[in-house]
């Protein structure tokens, strides 16, 4: 075999891979998106060049860029690379990794990196085999994950590591990203003798949702799945693209739309079901995806009417898992119930204003002298401990009785401010019963 033939036989197999994958950017010049953190003068660009990132896990939506910063990070150092993924990787595989990193640290000096996908999979057990080696500095640890590390992961490895939050992509940089594929004759599609319209781009970008490799993925199967027209050429329309990303592009302008989404929140404010639910199919209709109506409908069902009738927030969450589990026709059954039933109930936005004024003394007031018969007295020295007997455990007292909550500062202070309407009404008579202010 010659050199031509296995440079035809690498082109081959390139072909097989997804171009998702063949275009990870390699280092950060190619880097899209994330500019909050890989800037000019961004800690981790500075990180990166210099070869010093620590310990580190990158959390963000799907297709956002965790794993191929990681990659940036791999082509970036001189050290060794290793990937595991938490869903199929155990305690004898973290230890084989670090006994290597062990060695080559003390043969060759050099650090190893070890990048964890989907981190938040590991469990307790197999998260403390791993703590010694990144507080030793064994290894250097990458995580990558969906999940907020701060909920779902072990304290432990979290506080070790520097935390940076990655956002969805933006539109203008996935048509970006796929206009450099359609260009790029090494990993991307610049070998086809192919064109794509605007349009075509503008729907996938948008339809994405932040997800670059769901944007690649569409475009891909667009550019290999159309028929060339009859001279030879390829030109992927705006129907390829609504076929190859499985959603139509919305039958109006984006002005009408956003008026047509304000008309129908405003409609679930306002209690008027038969405008809300004509204008969630008239959304719906023109190619708007029900799960954003029914996620705005949870907001609502809380924003709108909160307190005055805490079920609407059941009835609309259960919605969502409904049609997430349905989809269409059927999943629109419970959507259009419990749009009904958010418009037909009581309306209160307590919640909203309790939330915000909170907030506003949250960031102004910064009072963290908490009363000490509140504090955590399990790792408080003996003097401090005497303080835990002035906590009254209120089931002593018939599940409620009066101490003192808030700071010193904020003593007295009320956020939520029951009304009349609905559920409230009951909030206030059960505070009057208590003795407490409403």
């Amino acid at each position: 075999m010659d050199l031509f033939d296995l440079a035809k036989e690498k082109n081959q197999e390139n072909k097989l891979v997804p171009l998702a994958e063949r275009m990870r950017a390699r280092n950060l010049s190619e880097f899209l998106g994330q500019e909050h953190i890989v800037s000019e003068t961004g800690l981790l660009r500075r990180a990166i060049k210099l070869d010093r990132l620590g310990s580190c896990i990158f959390w963000g939506p799907p297709g956002c860029g965790k794993t191929t910063l990681a990659n940036v990070v791999a082509n970036s150092t001189d050290g060794k690379f290793v990937k595991l993924n938490a869903v199929n990787s155990g305690v004898a595989d973290v230890k084989r990794v670090v006994d290597e990193a062990q060695t080559n640290a003390k043969l060759y000096g050099k650090k190893t990196y070890l990048l964890l996908d989907e981190c938040h999979r590991f469990n307790k057990t197999q998260s403390d085999s791993l703590l010694p080696a990144i507080e030793k500095g064994d290894i250097i640890f990458i995580g990558s994950t969906t999940e907020n590390p701060y909920a779902s992961m072990t304290p432990a490895i979290v506080s070790r590591c520097r935390v940076f939050e990655l956002k969805r992509l933006s539109e203008e940089n996935i048509a970006k990203a796929l206009k450099k594929a359609l260009l790029d004759k090494e990993r991307g599609l610049g070998n086809y003798d192919l064109t794509v319209d605007d349009e075509a781009i503008a729907h996938i970008a948008k339809t994405a949702a932040g997800d670059l490799r769901v944007a690649y993925n569409a475009l891909e199967l667009a550019a290999l799945t159309t028929e060339p027209e009859s001279d030879g050429k390829i030109r992927v329309t705006l129907k390829d693209a609504e076929e190859s990303i499985q959603q139509k592009a919305l039958s109006y302008d984006e002005s009408l739309y956003y008026d047509i989404l304000s008309a129908f929140c405003k409609s679930l404010r306002g209690s008027d079901a038969d405008a809300a639910l004509y204008y969630m199919q008239r959304l719906i209709e023109g190619g708007c995806d029900p799960l954003l109506l029914a996620r705005r409908l949870v907001v609502h069902s809380a924003e709108d009417v909160g307190m005055a009738d805490p079920n609407a927030l059941v009835v609309a969450t259960n919605a969502l898992v409904a049609f997430q589990n349905l989809g269409l026709p059927e999943g629109l059954i419970p959507l259009s119930e419990a749009i009904i039933y958010v418009c037909e109930a009581e309306k209160s936005n307590t919640v909203v204003e309790a939330m915000y004024a909170a907030k506003e003394d949250a960031v102004r007031v910064k009072d963290d002298n908490i009363p000490a018969h509140l504090k955590n007295y399990e790792f408080a020295s003996k003097e401090d401990k005497k303080l835990k007997s002035l906590y009254k455990y209120p089931h002593d007292y018939g599940g409620w009785c009066e101490q003192q909550y808030l700071p010193d500062e904020l003593k007295g202070k009320r956020y939520y401010n029951p009304k009349d309407n609905g559920y409230e009404k009951t909030v206030k008579e059960i505070r009057k019963r208590k003795g407490k202010k409403s």
